[in-house]
């Protein structure tokens, strides 16, 4: 019986230690959550305004053409996905891996049909175990990351579909709602046809030319959603790292009660049999 007492107070020893982890782990995702919601939030109209400027020219001008704005017959498909270098983030990394993996799984009969654009050390391990093929990847991002983090792979990924390596670019990532609720999203990137469709608002004089305009403005726009999305993912991740460390806490918690009401049990027991052979014992001297 002691040896079990002891081995339960050894298993309450390491429970605490898990709980301790877990609290300091949620309490250092909701500081950082407040900074990433911020930064998520504030860039959201920066890109609302650019697709408005864009989408003016587009409408205002006749005739407009340009690579990114232009449906063509869809013969290889772009994914740029968005995920975290870091686990114990409950459902975050597995939710948008799988809508990916679904959708090319539906889509594609080969990898010689799509390419991959990789952002976090989860995606990245995932796809490679898997043989699929990236194109691109970058891990190590920073908790507040800037624009310059990820321009290499938005670049890339938007010159690509500019050149006709694919014919079509989609965006996954974690759209972020509030600390609980984080939605998987799919959204289509390139082409931009949903925005030349705009209504022109006033007339404007372009230096060189309409096209010169949106020759820089195109890419940006693109690449401004990728950041975006970047921003929203990193809101996201800690939101969710800081409810499933809660939740941890929370089974510590309930886990640590179960074994201290075991070892109280188990002590009781062991004093009422220690009582009873003290009384055993003076009877029979009697």
């Amino acid at each position: 019986m002691a040896k079990g007492m002891r081995d339960i107070k050894r298993e309450i020893k390491s429970k605490q230690n898990t709980k301790q982890i877990t609290k300091a782990m949620e309490m250092v995702a909701a500081s950082k959550l407040r900074r990433a919601q911020e930064a998520a939030v504030a860039a959201r109209p920066y890109a609302d305004k650019l697709k408005e400027v864009v989408a003016s020219i587009a409408a205002g001008t006749k005739d407009v053409k340009h690579p990114m704005l232009e449906s063509r017959p869809i013969k290889k498909t772009g994914y740029l996905v968005i995920t975290s270098d870091r686990g114990l983030a409950g459902g975050y990394n597995a939710n948008i891996l799988r809508k990916v993996t679904q959708t090319i799984q539906e889509k594609h009969k080969s990898t010689d049909e799509y390419a991959l654009f990789v952002i976090g050390r989860k995606g990245r391990d995932f796809f490679r175990r898997r043989n699929m093929p990236i194109v691109e990847e970058v891990i190590g991002l920073v908790d507040s990351p800037t624009f310059a983090d990820i321009k290499a792979v938005a670049a890339t990924a938007v010159k690509m579909f500019a050149e006709g390596s694919y014919d079509e670019l989609n965006l996954y990532y974690n759209q972020f709602v509030n600390a609980i609720t984080q939605i998987p999203t799919e959204t289509r990137l390139l082409p931009l046809d949903e925005i030349s469709g705009g209504t022109a608002v006033s007339a404007y004089e372009y230096e060189p030319s309409p096209e010169g305009v949106l020759e820089v403005l195109l890419p940006k726009y693109a690449e401004t959603l990728i950041y975006s999305a970047v921003l929203d993912g990193k809101a996201s991740e800690f939101g969710a790292r800081m409810t499933a460390m809660g939740s941890a806490t929370k089974n510590a918690t309930k886990m640590i009660n179960g074994l201290t009401l075991t070892y109280n049990r188990a002590r009781q027991a062991a004093i009422t049999q220690e009582i009873s052979e003290i009384v055993a014992g003076a009877n029979a001297q009697s």
